[in-house]
């Protein structure tokens, strides 16, 4: 956990602590990844949303600082929806600091994390993306290498509650094997 005291008092934040994240900067860089979006992740994030028949969903990498969002979905590519949408139409969501959103806790965990309504868990009522964007419902896994190393997350949200269920948590973990298996490949067409 750490402490901001840049924050109004008695605000802890409850990011975990990742000692993972140099060797996971190191693999990141080493696949070209978590610098500039993809088309193929923006892809991947489309079709992620209309499965999960979210109106967002993303595929982020995170390093020490902050977390990027090489795939991104919105409604209407970020031309509707409230704050959110319009953060992402202006490319502000594709960065975002460590500490704001959940993924950073799914790759410390190296578990899938179902979240039907984040107000309901006092760790993840405070996040600053639940009153920055007003995200309430999150559902993601890890990307996890064939060394074993979480490289990042698939996520979909909601700014409703939502009742992902057990086909939900099926669906995330079987598109995050889906989507680490297209990374493994990659991999071995690039000879890295």
């Amino acid at each position: 956990m750490t402490y901001d005291p840049s924050r109004p008092a008695g605000r802890l934040l409850l990011t975990p602590q990742d000692k993972d994240a140099p060797a996971r900067v190191r693999r990141l860089r080493r696949l070209g990844l978590g610098e500039r979006s993809e088309p193929a992740l923006d892809a991947f994030a489309d079709r992620l949303a209309q499965v999960a028949a979210a109106p967002y969903s993303m595929v982020n990498f995170i390093d020490e600082q902050r977390q990027f969002f090489a795939g991104l979905h919105t409604p209407d590519g970020g031309a509707g929806g409230g704050r959110l949408a319009a953060a992402a139409a202006g490319n502000e969501l594709r960065y975002m600091a460590r500490d704001h959103g959940f993924c950073p806790h799914v790759v410390v965990r190296r578990k899938a994390l179902v979240l039907e309504d984040v107000c309901d868990y006092p760790r993840f009522a405070g996040n600053p993306v639940v009153d920055e964007f007003g995200v309430r419902s999150y559902l993601g896994a890890p990307l996890l290498d064939r060394s074993g190393i979480a490289l990042g997350t698939i996520c979909v949200v909601d700014v409703e509650p939502r009742p992902w269920g057990r086909a939900g948590l099926e669906t995330i973990k079987a598109m995050a094997a889906e989507l680490a298996g297209q990374l493994v490949r990659r991999e071995e067409d690039h000879g890295i």
